[in-house]
């Protein structure tokens, strides 16, 4: 639970777009017949006490007579506290109505605005969900699933974010897979992805939460072209306590990545993580070089890589579908990692990916902390998004 506090603080920009969204949307035609038996509450609670209390004064002229009898009696008719205590038995009656006070303290749940679900309503709510990059497909199934047995049913803002947190539970959940381990060792985990997506940082975490499985790591800086780049993967390899295999800068990366195999193998590694330069989906030269890269992989080990992880960066948002399109023809991508879900009010992209590819999602990050990437959990994921509570 730590983790989904973390990952709803964390997806604030993306959750309170859809629950200011829906919230609004349903404000907007909302019924509020159920709020009218409360204007009558206030009258009773205005001024109910000083009418009853002049009710008790006709017994006044019954002790009139009395004095005629004897002076002495006189003070023991005092029990003239017995009228007022009348009043305060219709005082305690009074506040077990539903008035003011039961609205202060939020029981009257017929409050909370509710709106009919309608053609119009499904309409803004395809539109409120595709401005978080679920797509438009997507988005067009979701709020079918969600209108199914409900056309004219008046919902609450709270009723609709619960639909629509199980509805993108029940897309996610097939594709919640952690990142399979194979005996075959070593296991070849080659990372991909375009500049900037996170892949060192991935890396770097991934190997750490493998080493504390009790697993040998080792980390192959396949990014030749950039010094930062490994500088980076080095600290990040300290970080883990896992070590980095480097070469000199401008050196063949695939050829780098043939001799870490060749390392890895003679270390009794468990796995071997070798990172790529980023590049662009775009930029053919460059995927004709990862594409290499995996030829070089193939002919020590036919096969290895073992598992392509491709790391997505949250806030490109409906581009990292072309990424996954691209990547996926050219290395033969088996699994997702979404990053920057921190930084983004595009958290529904990793819906849309789900939807249309349906790639295994190992892992989500939410931060540059080395405990800031989870495995992937569907429900937390979508109460995240939608702000609700688990």
């Amino acid at each position: 639970m730590a983790f989904f506090k973390k990952l709803k603080d964390k997806l604030f920009k993306s959750s309170s777009r859809i629950e200011d969204g829906l919230d609004a949307i349903v404000e907007e035609g909302a019924d509020h017949a159920p709020e009218t038996p409360r204007a009558p509450d206030p009258d009773p609670a205005l001024s109910p006490a000083p009418k009853p209390v002049e009710i008790p004064e006709p017994p006044r002229e019954t002790p009139a007579p009395p004095p005629q009898e004897v002076p002495a009696p006189q003070p023991d008719p005092a029990p003239t506290p017995a009228p007022v205590e009348i009043p305060e038995q219709k005082q305690q009656e009074i506040p077990t109505k539903p008035g003011l006070l039961g609205r202060i303290l939020g029981r009257d749940a017929p409050q909370a605005p509710r709106r009919a679900l309608d053609d119009d309503m499904l309409e803004q709510l395809e539109e409120l969900l595709i401005t978080t990059d679920m797509g438009v497909d997507t988005a067009l199934r979701v709020t079918a699933n969600m209108a199914e047995g409900r056309m004219g049913k008046r919902l609450s803002s709270q009723e609709i974010k619960e639909l629509l947190a199980r509805e993108i539970s029940r897309i996610m959940e097939p594709v919640a897979k952690p990142m399979p381990i194979y005996p075959k060792t070593p296991q070849v985990v080659l990372v991909v992805g375009v500049n900037g997506s996170g892949k060192t940082t991935t890396i770097g975490k991934l190997a750490s939460q493998f080493r504390a499985a009790g697993k040998s790591v080792v980390i192959a800086a396949g990014d030749t072209f950039r010094a930062a780049a490994v500088e980076q993967l080095q600290v990040w390899g300290e970080r883990a306590g896992v070590p980095v295999l480097t070469a000199p800068e401008g050196s063949d990366p695939a050829s780098l990545a043939f001799d870490a195999m060749t390392k890895a193998a003679a270390d009794g590694a468990d796995l071997l993580m070798i990172d790529t330069a980023g590049r662009l989906q775009n930029r053919a030269d460059l995927m004709e070089e990862l594409a290499k890269i995996v030829r070089v992989i193939r002919k020590k080990d036919p096969t290895a890589p073992h598992n392509t992880l491709l790391v997505l960066d949250a806030t490109t948002g409906q581009n990292a579908l072309s990424q996954v399109e691209t990547f996926q023809k050219l290395a033969d991508v088996s699994g997702l990692v979404m990053t920057k879900l921190d930084g983004t009010a595009r958290g529904g992209v990793l819906v849309a990916l789900a939807d249309k590819f349906g790639l295994p999602i190992h892992a989500i990050g939410v931060g540059e902390q080395i405990d800031d990437l989870a495995p992937f959990d569907p429900e937390e994921f979508a109460a995240a998004l939608t702000g609700i509570d688990v």
